[in-house]
């Protein structure tokens, strides 16, 4: 008897639960031109994310091809996200001055890089942004040429163990050039990773990401997580970075208080224009609210830059590189820009300048963070209800705009999965919000420029030095959006030494 009575609770239970998601679905006022995928009642539509991350973008793409640019993705058997891939509504989204709250799933990240300027929001994000924005003005940029170049020369040293090899994976390489290159630029230090092998540091920054990518997945509350595998491992990781991290400013405060004390000069005009300051440098120098920063706001800050100006920058070159070995006519090109600039290839030593009259690499790079970008998707979080076309939608809704869909839509770009840089040669009357692997609007990626110098520089120094062709055998992508945009299965080529 008490088992009956125990399964009719149960059944009772279901059949409630079968209701009231039918009465939400078909009488709630909002979203309900929205199309999408039918949840299971018990795990929306995540079953549908089940297994490895090199599904997931196949997934999205999926639901957006089938139930159009604009759909719902149930994170549960309750909660819906949006997903977009739709320009106006994009551009709606990213321009708005009330909608630059990050989503939900940004919180994940608070454990690493607290309320930092990706993650905070509102007035504590707009006072940070003003204040960081001119640490990326252009007379602070061009002096940071010299560390691009210096950590690309030994980059190229390391290659050539691989060259004449029919098939290797760059992405390892590529990911310790950009941590000596970040970790010189953003907190002063040579860390030597190229030479000496990738330090903990990077071991942790893949752990957490992962972590990350898995919790905004999981059908587990987020109550639960700290009872799992993934929460332990998560707090040994983030011991590694944040160790790493106050060892580094500490020894940033040490030599800025010995400079003081000897009298060192100290001149306002020295913030990069003078003399290369490090990222660090710049927050050990400003004020906030007439108030030096402190020790969190500071950690936020270069992890954040870290984060944000390492991983993401890994990703875009070594998908660069690849393009030019899988595209021999676009490589030709690029390389006779090259040979009209410098003339002796190997020897150059580019100046800002010589970056920015690189117009045909400039192409190239926004070709492959179209094909490629970085972030492939990030979201936006709604203040308050607003209508757009009609449709009703609630405050708190988390709305998921996929950079990766909008940027393979045939309907924004011709022959969509063909490599073709010129196609960014004429964009006028183009909608900007068709392209946004730096996002757009007011909450666009800060470090853009340097980004772009950075990808130019390494990336024409690997062309200058090595004549690039495809793996063999033939080598396809397994993208995977672990946070920033990688391939599962490596990114491999050939390298050839140029006499």
């Amino acid at each position: 008897m008490f088992l009956v009575t125990v399964l009719a609770v149960f059944l009772a239970g279901i059949f409630a639960i079968l209701l009231a998601h039918k009465y939400k679905r078909t009488h709630s006022k909002y979203m309900r031109n929205i199309p999408g995928k039918e949840p299971n009642i018990f795990l929306g539509n995540l079953w549908d994310f089940a297994g490895s991350t090199d599904k997931f973008l196949k997934t999205i793409c999926s639901y957006l091809d089938t139930y159009g640019p604009i759909t719902t993705l149930f994170d549960g058997p309750f909660s819906v996200v949006i997903l977009t891939a739709e320009e106006k509504f994009i551009e709606y989204i990213l321009s708005s001055t009330k909608m630059i709250d990050k989503s939900d799933q940004y919180n994940y990240f608070h454990g690493w890089l607290g309320t930092g300027l990706l993650t905070s929001t509102g007035a504590k994000w707009r006072k940070r942004r003003k204040m960081l924005t001119p640490s990326f003005h252009f007379s602070i940029l061009e002096n940071f040429v010299d560390i691009f170049d210096r950590q690309g020369d030994i980059f190229v040293k390391e290659l050539e163990r691989e060259a004449g090899k029919p098939s290797f994976d760059i992405y390892p390489y590529v990911t310790r050039c950009t941590l000596d290159i970040i970790c010189e630029a953003a907190m002063g230090i040579s860390i030597n990773s190229q030479k000496q092998g990738s330090p903990e540091y990077t071991s942790a920054v893949k752990t957490v990401c992962s972590i990350i990518i898995d919790r905004s997945f999981s059908p587990l509350s987020p109550s639960v997580y700290p009872f799992t595998l993934n929460h332990y491992n998560e707090k040994k990781a983030l011991k590694v970075l944040h160790t790493h991290t106050d060892e580094v400013i500490d020894r940033r405060i040490r030599e800025t208080q010995s400079q003081t004390s000897q009298n060192a000069p100290n001149d306002e005009s020295d913030l990069g224009v003078k003399k290369r300051l490090a990222f660090l440098d710049l927050l050990l120098k400003s004020t906030l609210d007439g108030q030096p920063l402190s020790r969190t706001d500071i950690r936020e800050e270069v992890d954040t830059f870290m984060f944000e100006g390492h991983d993401t920058t890994s990703s875009a070159i070594a998908f660069a590189i690849y393009s030019l070995a899988m595209n021999p006519e676009v490589q030709r090109k690029a390389l006779e820009e090259q040979k009209e600039l410098f003339g002796d290839l190997k020897n150059a030593k580019p100046v800002i300048a010589d970056l920015q009259n690189m117009k045909y690499m400039d192409l190239v790079i926004k070709e492959c963070l179209r094909l490629y970008p970085s972030v492939p998707w990030f979201a936006r979080k709604v203040p308050e209800d607003f209508e757009w076309e009609g449709t009703l939608y609630p405050k708190g809704l988390n709305i998921v705009i996929v950079a990766f869909a909008s940027q393979r839509s045939a309907k924004y770009f011709p022959d969509p999965l063909k490599f073709i840089p010129e196609r960014f040669e004429n964009i006028d009357g183009k909608n900007p919000y068709t392209y946004i692997p730096f996002s757009a609007g007011p909450r666009n990626c800060i470090g853009q420029k340097f980004a772009i110098l950075e990808m130019k520089s390494t990336v024409s120094k690997v062309l200058r030095n090595f004549e690039l062709s495809p793996a063999t055998p033939t080598h396809e992508l397994k993208l995977a959006p672990e946070i920033i945009l990688v391939s599962k299965n490596g990114v491999r080529l050939s390298l050839k030494k140029r006499k």
